[in-house]
């Protein structure tokens, strides 16, 4: 198997908002919030859903490189139950190799509220469900092992049982990507990301707002600096100004495509990280990676949700 993701298994529900909602229910665009389950009630009893789909920041990068012709696998935790079904069917019907044996949880399937603002931003409010309670258990090493990378989201990381999952996926990989998944997350937990990201991951996915926030810099100068100190692989998405990868020493850049029509901004940093996967994966020189990953952003921002 070529990559294996490990990640919060949910169920995007997609509702289009004003900017209005997001103030009378005190949320922040662009970021994400957890919710427990009434919440998630409450907010879904005043929406009109738009697309319900099987989600999960990595899934969404796993379904991504399925796409591409790569041979590929998930782990994520799901229930026994109607969303769980709809889960596990949205990644076979991609031929991602599903490596979790549902069963009876006490948990729900997780879910997640995406509310898309007319500027095509993405608030998401999640209820991470029996998802949150993923365990070392859940994870087999001769799955991570045959792996040549394993992909694991920020989103993921959380003290106790879901902590231990992600240090057992550490040390039984090849190699180690990681997305820092969220500004929520970043701030959550910077100092266990920055030690992740220093000695523990050999690539890096953030968009430019995370990575300042993780290192607590004021330029983007100091970003590329600490990049080439740790020398360690660094892939950030910077908006309009395009893409950037730091390797050692080098630098390779991409810009951003121009003229494109945005409807959704949910699974750009997902689709991102699999285009560059995918060239990574499949030996392409770094600038054809990030065209890779520039090419499948740019198609995902122009539909509604985070797959093609």
């Amino acid at each position: 198997m070529k990559v294996i993701g490990i990640g919060n298994a949910i169920v995007d529900v997609i509702c289009k908002v004003s900017d209005d909602f997001l103030i009378k229910h005190s949320l922040t665009k662009s970021t994400m919030k957890l919710i427990d389950e009434d919440e998630f009630k409450s907010l879904l009893s005043n929406l009109r859903i738009e697309e319900t789909v099987s989600g999960g920041s990595v899934a969404n990068s796993i379904v991504g490189l399925s796409q591409l012709g790569n041979n590929v696998g998930f782990i994520g935790k799901i229930n026994q139950d109607e969303l769980g079904e709809k889960y596990e069917n949205g990644l076979k019907k991609e031929n991602v190799k599903y490596l979790y044996l549902k069963k009876k949880e006490n948990l729900p399937t997780g879910t997640c509220l995406i509310l898309i603002t007319p500027d095509s931003e993405r608030t998401m409010c999640t209820f991470l469900g029996t998802a949150g309670k993923i365990n070392q258990n859940d994870i087999k090493e001769s799955d991570i092992q045959n792996s040549k990378i394993t992909f694991l989201e920020g989103y993921l990381w959380d003290k106790g049982e879901p902590k231990k999952a992600f240090d057992k996926a550490i040390k039984n990989s090849n190699k180690v990507a990681m997305s820092l998944s969220d500004l929520f997350c970043v701030e959550r937990h910077k100092d266990e990301f920055l030690e992740l990201v220093k000695n523990k991951i050999d690539i890096t996915f953030a968009n430019e707002q995370e990575i300042l926030t993780l290192i607590n810099a004021k330029s983007f100068e100091e970003v590329i600096t600490f990049a080439k100190q740790i020398k360690k692989h660094i892939v950030i998405t910077r908006g309009a100004n395009g893409s950037m990868a730091i390797n050692g020493e080098k630098i390779f850049e991409c810009p951003a495509k121009s003229n494109l029509k945005i409807t959704d901004l949910t699974g750009a940093g997902d689709l991102f990280a699999a285009g560059y996967l995918h060239g990574y994966i499949n030996d392409l020189k770094t600038q054809d990676s990030l065209k890779q990953g520039t090419d499948l952003s740019s198609k995902i921002i122009q539909t509604i949700g985070a797959r093609l």
